[in-house]
């Protein structure tokens, strides 16, 4: 919460610390993914909290 900064997504470093975050919290996922596997889920993960985070306190799921 603390990389989804006011406006993060305008500026490529916060995004940049977004996407190491999502890298280093999934660089612990078990050995049986390949390094292929590991690059999707993190563009995955990425691109679901770009979708869905305005910021740490708006995001797709505070409304409910």
């Amino acid at each position: 919460a603390g990389k989804l900064v006011l406006d993060w997504k305008k500026r490529q470093q916060t995004q940049a610390a977004v996407r190491l975050c999502i890298e280093e919290v999934l660089d612990q996922l078990p050995p049986p993914y390949s390094a292929d596997q590991y690059q999707a889920k993190c563009e995955v993960v990425f691109q679901h909290i770009y979708d869905s985070y305005s910021d740490a306190e708006r995001n797709a799921y505070s409304a409910a």
